[in-house]
C-alpha cells in the first residue's frame, strides 16, 4: 500500500529488502524519495525472478552493497518525472532495463555494440547515478539499489537512460520478462550467434536464458538445436521451446564437447553457454566448428574463476563472444514489445508460476531448487 503519491513527495511502500548476503527478503515499508534530474519513479505492476537476482543475493560480487532491494526483471507506469526528463511521462507503461543508453558517450554514438560509457561501471554501484545517493530508506537509513532498478519494490526510481517506453496495451505481467532473460536468449541468438537458416547449434544450460536462445534459434530458421542439460526433466519441456535433440552430459563417458562434435561432423555453427560455469564455458567454446563457430557466453562465475584455453582453439577463426543482454539496447525493448504483440513469439510458457509479492521468499526458493522458468510477482500498489 502506498501513500503520499505525488511528484515532490515522498511515498511510502513495500519492498523485499536484503540485509546480509543469503537472509530471506524482508517485506519492509521504506520510503522512496522524488526523482531527482533525469530520472523517473516507476510504480513496478510485475516483476519476475532471474538467477543474476540468486547470484547477487548470496553476495557472489562481494558483497559490498548490504542491506539493498534486488530485482531487474519488471515493468510498470511511470508515476512522476524529474527535470531535464523530456520523453517520458507520468502514466507510460516503460520496462526499466540495466543495458542503458546515455545517447551522448562515444560508445552509443558509435553503435558498434550495446554498451554505454556512461552507465558502464555503474550499474552494479548500489547508488543513483546523478548523485551517488540513494532514493531508498528505512527511518533515514539507506537501503541501496541493484543494476539501478530494485524492481522487488512497489515504487523504484530510475534513470531515465534506464527505462524503455512501451506499447501501453501490451500486458505488463508478461512483457516484464523482457527486461532481462527472455531478450538475453533471443538476442544471443540473432544479434551475437547471428544464426541463419540451415545452422545448426548447441544450448548448454535449458533455464529461462538457455530456452529463449533455443527459441530464438528456432525463429531464425536453425534446423538442429542440441539442448545440454543434466537434468532429464528438460528434456520434454525444451521441445516446446525448439529444441531438436536433447543430450545429457552424464549419459556419456566422454567430454560433451567431443560428443557434438562428432555428431556434427566438426562442430556446430554456433554454441552457447547459459549456466556461469568457466568448465561449461570451455566447452561452449570448443564444440563450436573450429573455422566459422561462434561461442557464445551468456552465463557469469565466481568473479575470482578464470576461462583458460590455448590460443590455437582460435586460430582457424572460431570466435567467443560475450553477450550481455543478448546485444539488444534499451531502444530495441519497445521493439521485441512490438514483435510480441504481433504474435512472433510467445511469453506465457516461460511463466511457470504466478505469485503474490508477499510470497517472494517462496518464489526464491522455487528458483533455487530449479522448480521454475520465471515466476511472476504481482505487485500490490493501488
Amino acid at each position: 500500500m502506498a501513500s503520499g503519491a505525488g511528484g515532490g513527495e515522498v511515498i511510502i511502500c513495500k519492498a523485499a529488502v536484503v540485509w546480509a548476503a543469503g537472509q530471506p527478503l524482508s517485506m519492509e515499508q521504506i520510503q522512496v524519495d522524488p526523482p531527482q534530474a533525469k530520472e523517473v519513479r516507476i510504480k513496478i505492476t510485475h516483476t519476475s525472478l532471474c538467477h543474476t537476482d540468486i547470484y547477487f543475493w548470496k553476495g557472489k560480487d562481494g558483497g559490498a552493497w548490504f542491506p539493498r532491494i534486488l530485482g531487474h526483471e519488471g515493468a510498470g507506469v511511470v508515476e512522476s518525472v524529474g527535470h531535464e526528463v523530456t520523453e517520458l511521462s507520468p502514466g507510460d507503461h516503460v520496462i526499466p532495463s540495466y543495458m542503458a543508453e546515455c545517447r551522448e558517450c562515444e560508445l552509443c554514438a558509435r553503435g558498434k555494440n550495446n554498451i554505454c560509457e556512461v552507465f558502464r561501471f555503474n550499474f552494479m554501484s548500489g547508488v543513483a547515478y546523478s548523485d551517488k545517493k540513494c532514493r531508498f530508506s528505512i527511518n533515514g537509513k539507506p537501503i541501496h539499489h541493484f543494476f539501478g532498478l530494485s524492481t522487488f519494490s512497489e515504487y523504484t526510481v530510475v534513470h531515465a537512460s534506464c527505462v524503455a517506453k512501451v506499447n501501453p496495451e501490451a500486458p505488463l505481467d508478461k512483457v516484464c520478462l523482457l527486461g532481462c532473460g527472455v531478450s538475453a536468449g533471443y538476442g544471443a541468438a540473432w544479434n551475437i550467434g547471428k544464426v541463419r537458416p540451415g545452422d545448426s547449434v548447441a544450448v548448454f544450460g535449458l533455464g529461462t536464458i538457455g530456452l529463449a536462445t533455443a527459441e530464438g534459434a528456432r525463429i531464425a530458421g536453425a534446423t538442429r538445436v542440441l539442448g545440454i542439460d543434466i537434468n532429464p526433466q528438460k528434456e520434454e519441456i525444451s521441445k516446446q521451446f525448439g529444441v531438436t535433440e536433447f543430450l545429457n552430459p552424464s549419459n556419456f563417458d566422454k567430454p560433451i564437447q567431443e560428443v557434438i562434435k562428432e555428431m556434427t561432423k566438426g562442430g556446430v555453427d554456433s554454441s552457447y553457454e547459459c549456466i556461469g560455469r568457466v568448465e561449461v564455458m570451455l566447452a561452449t567454446l570448443q564444440c563450436a566448428h573450429p573455422v566459422w563457430g561462434r561461442a557464445v557466453i551468456l552465463g557469469i562465475d565466481e568473479i575470482d574463476k578464470k576461462l583458460c584455453f590455448s590460443p590455437l582453439e582460435l586460430h582457424d577463426g572460431r570466435k567467443l563472444k560475450l553477450a550481455p543482454f543478448g546485444g539488444f539496447k534499451i531502444s530495441d525493448v519497445p521493439k521485441l514489445v512490438d514483435r510480441f504483440m504481433n504474435n512472433e513469439f510467445d511469453l506465457d510458457k516461460y511463466v511457470t508460476q504466478r505469485m503474490e509479492f508477499s510470497d517472494i521468499n517462496a518464489a526464491f526458493q522455487l528458483l533455487l531448487e530449479g522448480k521454475c522458468l520465471r515466476c511472476v510477482l504481482r505487485m500490490q500498489v493501488d
